[in-house]
């Protein structure tokens, strides 16, 4: 089974403070309509976290400030493996625009669970949870 690595920015209000997280809803493709963290594929050559400000830039417009990682999600979807390294992220510059998004929220601690997230990402929620406020 191929493999799939990503990234995956989990931007916050505050990387020290975290009471929301920003989530978008898949605007293509065979997951369209599902909700996720903003982010993409690796590209040769950069680290995750320059791919995560990469894919945040062309995605949303927006420059982020990478922080720690949360987790490296490994999951099998049915034609492919996907490796996401989560991250932490807070908006350095910009306002967030939807360039590829079909819709976005902030969600609080108490909203994580109103949206219907994408397997892969479903399974970080609750290490995101125990870190917001």
């Amino acid at each position: 089974m191929k493999t799939v690595r990503v990234v995956a920015a989990v931007i916050c209000d505050s990387i020290d403070n975290k009471t929301k997280i920003f989530s978008t809803a898949r605007g293509y493709g065979e997951f369209k309509g599902g909700w996720e963290f903003p982010g993409g594929k690796i590209e040769e050559g950069e680290t995750p976290q320059q791919a995560v400000i990469r894919e945040i830039k062309e995605e949303l417009e927006a420059t982020v400030r990478v922080g720690d990682l949360i987790d490296t999600i490994e999951y099998d979807y049915p034609t492919f493996h996907l490796s996401m390294d989560c991250f932490w992220c807070e908006i350095e510059s910009g306002e967030l625009k939807l360039l590829e998004a079909e819709a976005a929220k902030w969600l609080t601690k108490d909203e994580l669970d109103s949206v219907n997230w994408l397997p892969a990402d479903i399974t970080i929620i609750e290490k995101i949870r125990d870190a917001m406020k």
